[in-house]
Formats: structure tokens, sequence, C-alpha cells
């Protein structure tokens, strides 16, 4: 039995109560009785496409492509007319052994030498080096003594140099390989003895560089100039308690924020939202509207609980809105990113016909202190038409949020593999330096470059620009 059909029945099943007569606590008892029911046949229907629940968590889910049939059948692989790419030669190789031919196999007869045919094996070398300085010490007649300087950094009589440290902090805070799993991988494949004590503290040294070097600064001055913000945030577990990670980010900077709370005081100590001014993208969460700025709606959002809605509310006006969302999303695409008057007037006026519609099929109840969520979801398109249809008429505006949610994602793989942060610092530090490999990253340089760059006391070249 379907969902849609089981909520029938609860609502077929209300409204024979209200007509028989019994008590108005019994019709009530039963009227609670039947909505836990809805709750529970509600939760059962959920999955990726029509809600927030990730496609990991769905039974048995099928596999998607979007690719389409041409109806003709193909060989896998490369198609003809395409362009491949192989491992091209090296012009200076690191070793060059040449074979001779044993002339004892050869034929009797006179031979002379042609050249080489040659063939190229590309491989790696996992091993450590250990340099040593020596100070050169001079004396003079009064016995004073005059040592040369060591190069900067090298203070103590052994130390890990910075491509170890910067490895380490790739693998922990980039990879998200438990520190336990670092310092083994090191002493396994290096043979480093490596502790899970330096570890940690080489995640903490690359933090303190990044405070030093003002990054965060850089970073939120960044975000503040920008045109387009996305914001989301997601739960993290921090020694056993409930915490959250705020991100803000765009195509070109990205900052992460950890904090007990997920409202306002959190996106306050963030320092940006209070002052930006450009579009805030987000999925209608409402501390957001708190702040003076142009909002827009993830319609990703709006598509899953329209998805929802027709699947289990049996609501048909939600699939003609997802419908008209998604035609509406590639008409904007195909014309660059921004509609004409005409064409936003119209699809504007399609919109209110859909809603107008929703209204007689999805109408307010006015003895119910809770509305159904997809009389929610009417209001909210009703009410946010603009921050919702934003997107055509403004070609900075993106459709989704999905940006925001792409680069918050990974947190949430560092909680499976790790499950929590022993202490607030730990969680504070992975968000400064995810924020600086996130932000390197989409400047094209890899989060190795940034790290080695980082542990030599500098910031890259384009953050000075």
């Amino acid at each position: 039995m379907t969902s849609r059909k089981v909520i029938k029945i609860v609502e077929s099943t209300k409204n024979a109560l209200r007509n028989e007569s019994v008590s108005v606590s019994f019709q009530e008892a039963i009227g609670d009785l039947l909505d836990l029911v809805t709750v529970l046949v509600n939760q059962v229907g959920l999955n990726s496409s029509n809600s927030s629940k990730p496609p990991s968590s769905d039974p048995y889910r099928p596999r998607r492509t979007t690719r389409r049939s041409s109806g003709k059948k193909r060989k896998s692989g490369a198609q003809p007319g395409h362009k491949g790419s192989r491992l091209l030669p090296s012009e200076k190789p690191d070793v060059i052994e040449q074979i001779l031919v044993d002339q004892s196999t050869l034929p009797a007869g006179s031979y002379e030498h042609v050249g080489f045919e040659s063939r190229q094996v590309f491989d790696i070398e996992v091993s450590f080096k250990v340099t040593e300085y020596q100070a050169e010490i001079l004396r003079n007649k009064k016995g004073i003594e005059f040592i040369a300087d060591f190069p900067v950094g090298v203070t103590e009589k052994t130390q890990y140099g910075n491509a170890v440290k910067a490895t380490s902090v790739y693998m922990s805070q980039h990879q998200l390989i438990p520190q336990a799993r670092v310092s083994d991988l090191f002493k396994s494949q290096f043979g480093l003895s490596l502790s899970i004590g330096s570890v940690n503290n080489f995640n903490f040294l690359a933090a303190k560089k990044l405070e030093d070097l003002k990054f965060d600064s850089w970073l939120k001055s960044r975000l503040l100039a920008s045109k387009v913000l996305h914001a989301d945030e997601t739960g993290i577990n921090v020694g056993g308690d409930n915490y959250w990670i705020h991100c803000l980010c765009n195509g070109d900077s990205t900052f992460f924020f950890a904090h007990k709370k997920r409202g306002t005081e959190a996106m306050d100590m963030m320092n940006v939202l209070p002052y930006f001014k450009g579009l805030l993208v987000h999925d209608h969460w409402k501390p957001y509207f708190t702040y003076i700025c142009k909002h827009i709606l993830c319609n990703a959002h709006h598509r899953r609980e329209l998805e929802r809605a027709f699947e289990q509310d049996g609501q048909v006006w939600a699939l003609k809105m997802k419908n008209f969302l998604d035609k509406l999303n590639k008409s904007v695409s195909d014309a660059g990113g921004i509609l004409p008057d005409k064409e936003i007037l119209r699809y504007r006026k399609r919109y209110q016909k859909i809603l107008s519609l929703a209204n007689k099929e999805c109408p307010e109840n006015l003895k119910q202190r809770a509305q159904s969520k997809s009389r929610n979801l009417l209001e909210r398109l009703l009410v946010f038409e603009e921050e919702t249809l934003r997107f055509m008429e403004n070609e900075n505006a993106p459709f989704t949020n999905n940006q925001g949610e792409r680069d918050l994602r990974m947190t949430k793989v560092q909680q499976k593999i790790s499950g929590c942060f022993r202490s607030m610092k730990a969680a504070q530090n992975f968000c400064l330096i995810r924020s600086y490999l996130s932000t390197c990253r989409k400047h094209g340089l890899s989060p190795m470059e940034a790290l080695q760059i980082l542990f030599c006391g500098k910031l890259p070249e384009f953050m000075s620009a």
C-alpha cells in the first residue's frame, strides 16, 4: 500500500469520526494516533529525491544516468572521433639504461651500431632524506666564538622538514585520514617514525601560521567584496556535544566557521553577513533573513519538497510547479543567464497561476494549529516569490545552493571517518585549514603546493594581489 493511499484512509477516518456520536476526548485521542500514523508514513516515504536525505541513505537505490539513448547499439569505451589522451614520453628522463645486444645470439656476420629504440617507465620512489647543516665556528684571539647562522626555521638538534609537515597536514586535514593512520602511513611507506602527537602538532602549527599571516582577514574582505555568497551549515560532534560548522562561499573563496549555535549568534561572529550587501543564497533557514541583503532561495530544495508533496500528499500542483521550475531554469540557461523583460513577466504570471490553483487544491485549514507540509511549502512559495524567481532576472543569481552544499559535504565525510573532534580548538583549526585549502584549490593551486608555501611562512601570490 502506497503512502498516499494510507494518508487518504487516515483523512477519511478523521471525517468519519466527526460524524459519529462519540465524545470529543475520544475523537482527539484517535486523531492524535492518526496524526502519528501520518508522520511515520511520511518518514518511510522520504528519500534523496524528495527530501534533504543523502543518496547514500536510499535503500536499494537505482543507478541514475543522465545519458539519453540514441537507439543505436554502441560498444563500450571511447566512441569514434573521441580525442583520447595517453602518457607522453619525458624529454629529460631521470635515469637512462642502455641495453646492448648480446651478439653471441646473432647469426655470424658484421654489424654496425645505428641507434636505440626507447621505451620509458614512469614510477615513484618513496623515501626520506636527512640534511645536516654544519654551521662554521670561528674563534678570535680573545677566545670569543662566532657561529654561522642556520637557515630560517632550523632551530632544533633534530626536526622534521616542511615537506613532512605539509604531507602530514595534507593527509590529515585534506584527505581526512585519521591521525593514527597518518602515523602508520609514514612509518610503513616512508620508513619515518612520526607519532600521533606530531601529526596533531603539525595541524595546530598550520592553523597558527594562517592566524599569524592574517589569512582570515584577507578571506573576509574577499567575501564582503563578492557579488554572490552561498550559505549553509551542518552539525558536527565536538567532544560528544552537538556543534555546527557554518559555510560562506562562492566559486572564488570558502570560509568555514565552527560554533556551538546554529543561528545569528554564530553568523554574527563570522563577521561577514552583517556587512554583506550582495546576493545571499540559502535554503530558507530563517536567521539568514535577519541580514539586509538580497536573498535567493535554493530551488533544489524546492524541487525535492515539491516531489514529496506530489508523491506522498498527491498534490498535482506540486508536480506542475516542479516541471515549471525545471523549464524556467533551462530557459534562463539557454538565454545566457538572464531573461528578457517580456519573458520574465510571462513566467511570473505562470508561476502565480500555478499557486492560485494550488490554493484551491491545498487550502488553509483554520481548524488545525499546524498546517501540512504541502501547505507550508505553498505559503513559502507565495510569500517568497521574488527570492524564488530572482535567478531569472539577475545573471549573478544561481538556481540552487549547490555550491555551498558541495563545499560543506567533505565535513560529513570527516565525521563518518573520525567520528568527532576532541576539542573545539581542533574543530576551529580544521575549519581554518580547510578554508585555506579550498580557496587555494579554487585558484588553481593544489593542496600540497598550498601547504608547502604556508610552512615556508608565506601566503600564495594571488592573496597578495
